[in-house]
């Protein structure tokens, strides 16, 4: 089984993730991670963004200079969307590869975003919700974000009606963590009783 986890930022994936992981023996990947190691110096994502960018994105030792790059393209809706057309393929091509390379009873795909698409190897797709306001505040807390950085990245990804629309399945993680673990324990019965 293969399951598709997301939210927006500050909802609390990793929570979710160590759940699936410890009760579950869940197989996690993380597509920021997959595409991480895309950009790495000589990965296919670091030369196809030097082709689009120019090496000026690149620092002193060739690699990505993740925080200058970031700053420009969360600026530019068109710089960013060209980035996301050239990563977003080789990112899910390496996760669909690692997922048919390593069977596991049940593997996690945890992203920022899915499409549509994302069914043909995602058995469900699960969406974290937390309200904007934990999220703001769990991100301050946590990450040490001000509130307006909090606010330019939300701003910056899907909505909640977005994120409704392509999942079939909730968890409110606004609670408790007995809570969520109540929630995944009964998402993860249903979706077994579904299999058998």
């Amino acid at each position: 089984m293969v399951i598709g986890l997301t939210g927006g930022v500050g909802s609390g994936k990793s929570r979710i993730l160590e759940l699936l992981e410890e009760g579950y023996g869940a197989r996690v990947i993380q597509a920021d991670q997959v595409a991480a190691r895309l950009e790495e110096p000589g990965q296919p994502g670091l030369l196809a963004l030097v082709e689009a960018f120019g090496t000026g994105i690149l620092d002193q030792d060739g690699r990505l200079d993740r925080n200058a790059f970031a700053a420009r393209i969360f600026t530019d809706e068109e710089a960013l969307k060209q980035v996301n057309a050239i990563i977003h393929p080789l990112t899910w091509n390496a996760i669909q590869e690692q997922i048919r390379r390593e069977a596991r009873p049940l593997t996690v795909v945890e992203a920022a975003l899915f499409q549509e698409e994302s069914r043909r190897f995602c058995d469900h797709l699960v969406f974290v919700d937390v309200s904007r306001e934990n999220r703001i505040l769990r991100l301050m807390e946590g990450r040490g974000y001000t509130r307006e950085k909090c606010l330019d990245i939300m701003n910056n990804q899907p909505d909640r009606e977005r994120f409704l629309a392509l999942c079939d399945h909730v968890i409110d993680n606004n609670g408790s963590l007995e809570d969520t673990r109540a929630q995944v324990d009964r998402m993860m019965e249903g979706f077994t009783n579904e299999t058998r």
